[in-house]
């Protein structure tokens, strides 16, 4: 980081936390292993999978493609997984792609010429295409049809171009940034919902089976409750845990070795990393509980203002730990019992709701 501030001892890679529901190099590899192949086979999302296997269904005994999909829902959730499922239960080939990779309307019109009939055509993170691909896109998704334009100026001309029919999966992290005529377009949309711990425990478990770890409950229930709701980030903590039991027992995954190894990997039971303690002790000790200003409590923490608030802070909102007001950040009376601490006296009484109710948050007196 270059911001002219000391090093902070919390400053890290945020793509290096272990808790992230980013895929890196070997979290792609090893999920490829892992991934259902079914829709039976899925865990979780009850009723996306109920929804889903309807329109399969329906399709097949129509022979038909079914209705284009949009999958919507935070990172490491299964997106991808479902759209291979949903090529494998149609028995189609899949052409797999993304929205960042497609700049321009000619880079869409390679792949949609190229399609052929049936084919699952998955495009990740379709809210950062470019507009005239995105454009382009709408005409293909409704009549199976796009318009080459060949040459330039008042010579232009347009050449229609019929395409066979296909389904067009797509997946996103942020629906609201999806313009509506192209969401209208979509069939059916599926929001992927974060992960139970009973259920997490079960994608551990099988998850343990494929990797050939040997696991008892007790241990895929700790790994479970510290996953953050997200089976990729369960997945990688099952993997860093098979190599503590590996490494310092006999290779046996229980709750006590469980726990010992996420602890050498500063995950705490909560599912808090080393930035996520980091943001919650300096506005707690150097801020009294806030509020405080993000870029003041970035500062505080050694790292970008926008590391704080789109890697850190998300999680920490979900959990009730910290909340986002008006005037700044403001600790909940669940971070000062995570921690430890003990609020200072002027912090102590909640702050009153309309009402007369208490909502649970710290007075906003420190500053």
């Amino acid at each position: 980081m270059e911001s002219g501030f000391p090093m902070s001892p919390y400053e890290s890679d945020p793509a290096d936390r272990l808790v992230t529901a980013s895929a890196d190099g070997e979290d792609q590899a090893v999920e490829a292993a892992l991934r259902p192949k079914l829709l039976e086979e899925f865990i979780g999302q009850e009723r996306v999978r109920e929804q889903l296997s309807l329109v399969l269904q329906a399709a097949r005994k129509r022979g038909a493609a079914p209705d284009h999909v949009l999958l919507s829902g935070p990172p490491g959730l299964g997106k991808t997984t479902l759209s291979m499922i949903i090529a494998a239960e149609l028995n189609a080939p899949i052409r797999i792609t993304s929205g960042p990779a497609i700049q321009h309307a000619g880079d869409l019109a390679a792949i949609l010429s190229s399609l052929t009939e049936g084919e699952v055509l998955f495009l990740d993170e379709i809210h950062r295409m470019s507009r005239p691909a995105e454009e382009m896109l709408y005409m293909a998704m409704e009549d199976f049809r796009v318009d080459v334009i060949v040459g330039k100026g008042p010579g232009a001309t347009a050449i229609p171009l019929e395409l066979p029919p296909f389904t067009l999966v797509g997946a996103t992290t942020r629906a609201g940034l999806l313009p509506p005529p192209l969401r209208d377009r979509f069939g059916f949309t599926g929001h992927m919902e974060f992960y139970a711990p009973a259920e997490l425990q079960r994608v551990v478990h099988r998850s343990a089976g494929l990797l050939d770890v040997e696991i008892d409950p007790a241990g895929a229930a700790e790994i479970a409750g510290r996953s953050r709701g997200t089976p990729r980030i369960a997945n990688r903590l099952l993997r860093r845990v098979r190599d503590f039991a590996q490494v310092r027992h006999d290779g046996l995954v229980t709750r006590e070795i469980a726990a010992q190894a996420l602890e050498v990997y500063e995950v705490d039971a909560r599912g808090l990393d080393r930035l996520d303690r980091a943001v919650l002790e300096a506005l707690l000790k150097l801020f009294g509980g806030g509020p405080v200003g993000l870029s003041t409590l970035a500062v505080a923490v050694g790292e970008e203002a926008e590391t704080v608030e789109e890697v850190a802070e998300p999680f920490l909102v979900r959990e009730g730990l910290l909340a986002r007001t008006p005037r700044g950040r403001i600790a909940t009376a669940a971070a000062w019992q995570h921690l430890g601490l003990t609020p200072p006296q002027s912090a102590r009484a909640p702050k009153a709701a309309p009402g007369g109710q208490q909502n649970g948050l710290w007075a906003e007196g420190q500053g």
